[in-house]
This record gives C-alpha cells, structure tokens and sequence, in this order.
C-alpha cells in the first residue's frame, strides 16, 4: 500500500478531536504528500522522511515528524511495515520567543473595550481558546475551573481535561476568537500568547513547573520548561540587584 492510500483511510479512524485531525491531514498534504504519497509504506526509509523535511521551519518540521510518526505508529499495529523510519529521527528543537507576551502588569492596565474581561480571563487561566468557547457558567463551581471539552468536540489531549483555580470574572465566549485577536494585534501579540503570559506569572508566583504543565493542559511538561527558561529583561535586573544585596551581607 502506497502512502497516499494508507493516509487517506486513516484519517477517519484516528482517535483524535477533529480539530487534531484537520491539523495533521493538512501537514501530510502539504509536506509529505508529493515526495512520498506515491511510495510503498514498506519502502519509506528515515533518510526518505529527513529530505522531505528538510527545508521546512523547526516548528513546521516537529508538526510533520508527529504526523509521519502517527502514521508509520499506525501502519506497525497493522502490520504493513515492521518498523517506524519516523520512530528514528530527533525531534527539532522548537524555540519559544519570550517577548511575544504581555506580563500581567500590562494587560492589567490596558483598556480592551468590550472584550476586557475575556482577555484578562484567558490570561489568569491559561485555556486554549478552543476550550473558553466551550466553557459555561456550569463549569465554573468551587472556586475552580473545570475544563472538559473544546470547541471542537475533546480537549487537545487526554492531559487537556483539568481543573484549574477560579481568578477573576467570567463571561461566555464566542466561537470565533477574530474581535479579540483584534484588540491583541495592535500590542503585538496574538490570543495563544495569553497561555504564555499565564505559564509567566505561575512561574513568577513559584509554582512548580509540573504543576503548571498540568495546569496548563500539556502533555509534555518540556514544553511548559520552554515557557519557564523565558527569562524577560526585567528578570535580568531583578538578579543583579539581588547579587549585590547577597554581597553586600
């Protein structure tokens, strides 16, 4: 079977939320599709796979390794192949920007009209704005938030359903995030970069790094360290006063 073939009719089957599905079919078709949909599954080697991905972004090559390590997974509990070429190759490193968020200081004192309260919601929660969209009043009890669903039908991914503390007012969200995405742009930053200024101030506030990546709904508590390596210029004059106070006695 042709790779091509075995995508087409895996895709329907993977027990995955359709937004990770749609994600993962458009990164096929437009990176491994045309130099490899035509080969045999068995005749794919790992060199095959790295010049396919060769010229592509760090971030743009990650989401293809995962999507050729789904598919060659698959073909191995199918017994079309007897080994993943995709299982072989490392990972690129995915470099997280620390600049492209607003720390809380700011968006405590930047006016965002109508949608405010939202933005400051996202920012002190950390959801996916997939699951702000699902969110209701009836999730909300306990002084928690209960985060169980996405927009899109399941959470991310099973870490994905959690609970995390209740820290400011609520008001429901609609489906598209456009007129918040709106007021962000002006800043320079987008409504993902709020999960970013919430795994800031977890950090800041000296929450463990684990408990922030279980707060935060990822599976990989690595990602949550790129987060927390971030260190902004204000840290770097934070520990140069703090040195001199520690040699001054």
């Amino acid at each position: 079977m042709v790779l091509d073939a075995f995508a087409t009719s895996l895709w329907p089957h993977l027990p995955v939320t359709h937004k990770t599905r749609r994600n993962y079919s458009g990164a096929y078709r437009r990176h491994l599709h045309s130099p490899l949909g035509r080969k045999p599954l068995e005749e794919i080697t790992k060199f095959d796979l790295i010049e396919a991905m060769q010229a592509l972004s760090p971030q743009t090559k990650y989401q293809t390794l995962m999507v050729a390590r789904v598919l060659f997974r698959e073909a191995l509990n199918r017994e079309l192949v007897e080994d993943s070429p995709a299982a072989r190759i490392k990972a690129p490193k995915i470099t997280v920007d620390p600049s492209k968020f607003l720390i809380w200081e700011d968006l405590r004192e930047i006016d965002f009209g109508s949608q405010t309260t939202r933005i400051r919601f996202l920012a002190l929660h950390g959801l996916r704005y997939g699951e702000a969209a699902a969110l209701t009043e009836e999730d909300i009890y306990d002084g928690r938030v209960h985060i169980t669903k996405s927009i899109h039908g399941k959470t991310k991914s099973a870490a994905g359903v959690r609970t995390v503390p209740l820290m400011s007012e609520f008001k429901p969200f609609v489906k598209y995030q456009n007129t918040i995405a709106a007021r962000l742009k002006p800043y320079g930053v987008t409504v993902h970069s709020l999960r970013k200024t919430y795994a800031y101030m977890l950090k800041s506030a000296d929450v463990h790094v684990t408990t922030a990546s279980k707060l935060m709904g990822h599976s990989n508590p690595l990602i949550t360290m790129k987060i927390y390596t971030a260190v902004l210029d204000n840290e770097i004059e934070k520990s140069g006063t703090a040195l001199n106070n520690y040699m001054a006695g």
